[in-house]
């Protein structure tokens, strides 16, 4: 959701400039700042940015002024420039400073000049509410470029644990037989020792077999992959439901991880771990 958008345009004897900036954000974070003069439209400009950006950290910025400014608008205060003038003029003398550039400063001094409230009736609105849309319409297009590239990179992380759900499969066809000759060899190193009823052992194997099987658990990692890919190609403002999805395909890999009792399949499903974490880490930047 990073993105940026700048407007620049003259009306008549105003100038307006608007700047957006957008970081990411679960929710819409508007920081706006603008003269006391625009705030009368607070909701409306805020109404405009969350129909064009939805939900984002959004810094708005808009500089609207006077290009041709009459006489009569300006105010000096006198008094209170003397008041300055004089007070840095003696300070001067104290310290044995040069007293050259003292009107100058005095002159900028806070509240010496006082420009005249621009009345809100005279804004030119239907200017700044175009500005605010092409700015925003900019940073929009700054985000979908954003996500394009955006798009490929998490593709590609599900790829990559489409190709460790691969390995899991070919390792789990000899998995079992495996775990049932070990301990088919464990029982006959004992046998002598002790007496086993083969029909209960076949039983518990059985049952010890299920207990690990992770067949289900690889249909609905692979069904999990094939949604997040449609829902990334097909849908716009996905972000929330990819987030979902990530969730689900961490339970299954999860349940993978701890049922596989091979120490092949549990360095594959460390690695499909990583790729899950970098498509959870973007999923955010997503709307």
């Amino acid at each position: 959701m990073t993105g940026y958008g700048r407007d620049e345009r003259n009306h008549q004897q105003f100038q307006i400039k608007t700047e957006i900036k957008s970081l990411n954000s679960k929710f819409l974070d508007l920081t706006a700042r603008y003269g006391k003069e625009l705030s009368t439209r607070e909701i409306d400009i805020r109404n405009l940015i969350s129909d064009k950006l939805k939900r984002g950290k959004i810094m708005l910025t808009i500089d609207l002024a006077i290009t041709e400014v009459e006489e009569s608008s300006v105010q000096v205060d006198e008094n209170l420039f003397k008041a300055y003038f004089k007070k840095f003029e003696s300070l001067a003398s104290t310290v044995g400073h040069d007293q050259k550039g003292l009107f100058e400063m005095a002159l900028q001094a806070p509240d010496v000049i006082k420009q005249q409230e621009l009345d809100s009736e005279l804004i030119p609105w239907s200017e700044v509410f175009k500005s605010i849309e092409s700015a925003a319409n900019q940073c929009a297009e700054f985000r979908k470029e954003e996500g394009n590239a955006l798009e490929q990179k998490l593709t590609e992380y599900a790829s990559n644990i489409a190709a460790g759900l691969e390995e899991v499969e070919a390792a789990d066809e000899s998995r079992s037989e495996n775990v049932r000759s070990r301990l088919q060899k464990n029982l006959d190193e004992i046998r002598d020792k002790v007496q086993v009823d083969e029909n209960r052992f076949e039983q518990e194997l059985i049952y010890y077999l299920e207990k690990i099987d992770i067949t289900e658990e690889k249909v609905r990692l692979n069904q999990h992959l094939t949604y997040f890919q449609e829902v990334i190609s097909k849908e716009d403002q996905a972000g929330k439901k990819l987030g979902f999805i990530a969730q689900e395909l961490g339970r299954e890999i999860n349940t993978i991880g701890s049922k596989a009792n091979d120490a092949d399949v549990q360095r594959t499903v460390v690695r499909m771990k990583d790729e899950l974490e970098k498509i959870k880490e973007q999923v955010l930047n997503i709307l």
